[in-house]
């Protein structure tokens, strides 16, 4: 995504960060109940680690059981970077990252092979029509239902496409590891009728399933993924279920071709099946992509409105919406403040890209629960972090246009007559000391009650440590 923004030349800063650790700040994000589902879900995770262990001991003996785990283990790095690299314009939480891989390899292996074991027990099916149609059905609601658990209680995580892909890619992915160190443990033993065994037999597998087909089970659970990103714009519950129907059903779908066409057409179908999901592999990327380079201008536009509106200044942006920025950023204030301020540099970052996405939710008629108390609690902590921020120097950069959400508040509707960028704010003489100052002009749904200048009216009780507060010059 081309930015309008230019260098200028640099130039230190001026006032010092000041003494001492970052006050403690409680995490606008925070749910009742979130530590308990943190240990649950560290808990969960040895558990997983147990059973993988176990899968891999099926092998027979120590050289299986490692070459099972080292082939699982192999494509883990490149597929968790794409998730990863998908994801860093909003980050989502680590823990909700790691939840959704241990969900995908724990909690819904635990629920698929339950309900496998209890349907091959009680009908007389064969292993092709297990593999077809029950192993769809059971597999694919199982690594589903994380997406939907998240979206019932942290509807605040899920944003849109991007972040319904990225979290149903984890699920998948997760499943998958768990699901490949059984195959390879059982090719090492030769019972999957390839009719050889031992390290050969596991590296065949290893090649079929971890280099041609390693994103199989991500792009499965990806269809309902994709729902679920969409479903979230959308007031009408019943039409929110509608939606995540089809993507359920499309995820099943994509599963039962792929394992239909190997169970039943053997090599031939699996070559089918394998073109099949390449070229719905490919759009997925392609849609991936260009949802993410949509997030980035999102961002942006909301983002030069709120500048525009006095709660941020406006040559900040691109320290914030911008990738390579943001590194520079957090480098540059390790430099000249230390490690305390690169810390408060990231967690301002972070700050001000999650009230912008709330903020546009509320201008878009579409907010997230509490979106205006929570846009409020994360300017009250941006206000606490910012005289521990050192940012490089203004960058030279130019809007286009009138704002992107139609002018003042109470005016036009959101993206009347669409421009990326809004109008140019008035330029401050100088850096506000706690960034942001002033009266904010209310934007729709506002809370009510009185407001003061410098606390929003629902921010937490939190108050900027004493010390100099003037950050660095205007460039």
């Amino acid at each position: 995504m081309s930015q309008p923004w230019a260098a200028s030349a640099p130039q230190p800063p001026s006032a010092p960060v000041p003494p001492g650790p970052l006050p403690r700040l409680r995490d606008p994000m925070w749910q009742r109940g979130h530590t308990v589902l943190v240990v649950l879900l560290f808990i969960t995770a040895a558990i997983g680690v147990v059973g993988v262990c176990f899968f891999a001991i099926t092998s027979g003996d120590a050289a299986g059981s490692g070459l099972s785990l080292l082939y699982a283990v192999l494509p883990l790095p490149a597929m968790l970077g794409c998730f990863f690299w998908l994801d860093r314009y909003e980050p989502e939480p680590w823990h909700y990252k790691l939840a959704a891989v241990v969900w995908g390899g724990v909690v819904s292996v635990a629920i698929a092979l339950v309900a496998q074991i209890l349907i091959s027990e009680t009908f007389d099916l064969s292993d092709e029509a297990l593999a077809t149609f029950i192993a769809p059905v059971t597999e694919e609601p199982a690594k589903c239902l994380f997406l939907v658990l998240t979206f019932l209680r942290m509807r605040r995580v899920i944003d849109g496409l991007v972040d319904g892909l990225v979290l149903a890619g984890l699920v998948g992915l997760g499943f998958a590891f768990v699901e490949n160190v059984v195959y390879y443990a059982g090719a090492y033993v030769g019972i999957d009728e390839t009719g050889v065994d031992g390290p050969a037999a596991t590296t065949v597998t290893f090649v079929l399933r971890g280099i041609m087909s390693p994103f199989a089970h991500p792009m499965f659970t990806a269809a309902f993924g994709i729902a679920v990103g969409l479903s979230v714009h959308q007031r009408s519950k019943a039409l929110r279920g509608l939606i995540w129907g089809v993507g359920l059903f499309g995820s099943m779908l994509l599963h039962g071709i792929w394992n239909g066409g190997v169970s039943y057409l053997g090599g031939t179908g699996f070559l089918l099946a394998y073109g099949f999901t390449g070229l719905l592999l490919a759009g997925t990327i392609v849609l991936a992509v260009l949802a993410r380079r949509d997030q980035g201008r999102y961002l942006v536009r909301a983002l030069t409105d709120i500048a525009r509106r006095g709660w941020l200044v406006a040559d900040e942006i691109p320290y914030i919406a911008s990738l390579a920025y943001r590194r520079k950023a957090v480098k540059h204030a390790k430099l000249h403040g230390g490690k305390t301020s690169a810390k408060a540099t990231k967690r301002y970052q972070r700050d001000a890209i999650t009230m912008a996405f709330l903020y546009a939710g509320v201008m878009d008629r579409q907010p997230k629960p509490q979106a205006p108390q929570r846009v409020d609690a994360f300017l009250a902590e941006m206000r606490v972090l910012r005289p521990y921020v050192v940012l490089p120097p203004p960058l030279r950069f130019s809007y286009a246009g009138a704002s992107a959400y139609g002018g003042p508040p109470g005016g036009a509707r959101p993206y009347a007559g669409g421009t990326p960028y809004g109008a140019s704010p008035q330029a401050p003489s100088a850096y506000p000391p706690n960034t942001p100052y002033g009266a904010r002009p209310r934007y729709p749904a506002p809370p009510a009650g009185p407001s003061s200048p410098d606390i929003p009216p629902h921010a937490p009780r939190q108050q900027p440590p004493p010390g100099p507060r003037s950050p660095e010059p205007r460039g």
